[in-house]
């Protein structure tokens, strides 16, 4: 099979490289996935470039946890109804991941894909919105609240929008980009703010009668703590799940302590059995019912993976997507 595979790390022009690799074996509860689409998220780019820290083992690395395709093995202890089977992959394994034709993963981390959802859709599902259930719903309905998302326009935080829209809540989001912001108005938002030139705090403080709101999503908290201390009600929750701008943030911690409020890291690469389950169904009830919408920016063959890679960099209006199979 054709995998694509980095050595070192670096630029993704620089390091990305397709090698021809044996077909993976599944092994006891796992099944292999022959891979029709692969999903590209930013955490993706930041450990292939060392932002994480992370380098690669020997063999090197084949990137990207989120993927979708078709079961077309099985290992021992898996039914082999399964074989055939349309899913999308959340969490493939960390170096041998869904930039290739197939991956082999437990067989509770592929999870059925709707027919009439297209696979480029599917590959979009894991990180984005598995993250956005941990920040949103993981704690309980958010009906009736007021909810603050950072950056509703991006690939997670436009799916917090549609998460805690359809669950009844008021939305008020930042974006930095009036495409961002006209995006977050159309997955659901009540209340769109530019988060370069707008007063959030204050805003969210006058949408709320100055009690502040009792959940805050954060695309970069250490960028944003000083608004999240301001804006977070008592006994409110912070759900960060990036902190691009620092990685080490000096936290102001009686801003937070003073008023009981709960900091949340959450990371849709690591759910609990019971957090993957809850959030598949959710998931899965709002693509039926045409409630959640993934946005393709772009799709690319993998032979053209290092463009992906930096279109997400760049900072893509929409999820991009590598084919395996090199189809665009």
């Amino acid at each position: 099979m054709r995998a694509l595979r980095y050595f070192r790390c670096g630029p993704a022009h620089e390091v990305l490289q397709v090698v021809e690799d044996a077909d993976p074996v599944p092994g006891p509860g796992e099944v292999r996935v022959a891979v029709r689409a692969s999903g590209v998220n930013p955490h993706d780019t930041k450990k292939r470039s060392g932002w994480l820290g992370a380098l690669p083992v020997d063999g090197g690395v084949t990137p990207h946890s989120d993927g979708a395709g078709i079961i077309d093995a099985v290992g021992p202890g898996v039914p082999e109804g399964r074989i055939g089977e349309r899913v999308y992959v959340l969490r493939a394994p960390p170096v041998r991941g869904t930039a290739a034709e197939k991956v082999v993963l437990g067989q509770d981390w592929a999870i059925p894909l709707p027919e009439d959802i297209a696979f480029e859709a599917g590959a979009s599902l894991g990180v984005p919105a598995f993250t956005a259930w941990l920040a949103v719903l993981s704690d309980g309905p958010v009906t009736g609240e007021t909810v603050l998302i950072h950056g509703g326009g991006g690939a997670v935080g436009r799916v917090c929008v549609e998460l805690a829209a359809w669950n009844g809540a008021t939305v008020v989001t930042t974006a930095g980009s009036a495409q961002g912001r006209t995006t977050a108005r159309a997955k659901g938002a009540d209340h769109v703010l530019d988060r370069h030139t707008d007063d959030v705090a204050g805003a969210v403080l006058d949408i709320t009668g100055g009690r502040g709101v009792a959940r805050i999503v954060d695309v970069d908290f250490a960028a944003n703590q000083a608004v999240d201390a301001a804006a977070i009600a008592e006994h409110g929750t912070i759900a960060a799940y990036s902190s691009t701008s620092d990685k080490t943030p000096v936290l102001d911690y009686y801003a937070f302590a003073l008023k009981g409020a709960r900091l949340s890291f959450v990371q849709g690469g690591k759910l609990t059995p019971s957090q993957r389950d809850a959030a598949a169904r959710t998931i899965g009830a709002l693509l039926a019912r045409g409630c959640l919408h993934p946005d393709i920016s772009s799709v690319f063959p993998i032979d053209a993976a290092a463009a992906a890679h930096a279109a997400v960099e760049a900072g893509a209006p929409g999820n991009v997507v590598v084919t395996p199979d090199g189809s665009a």
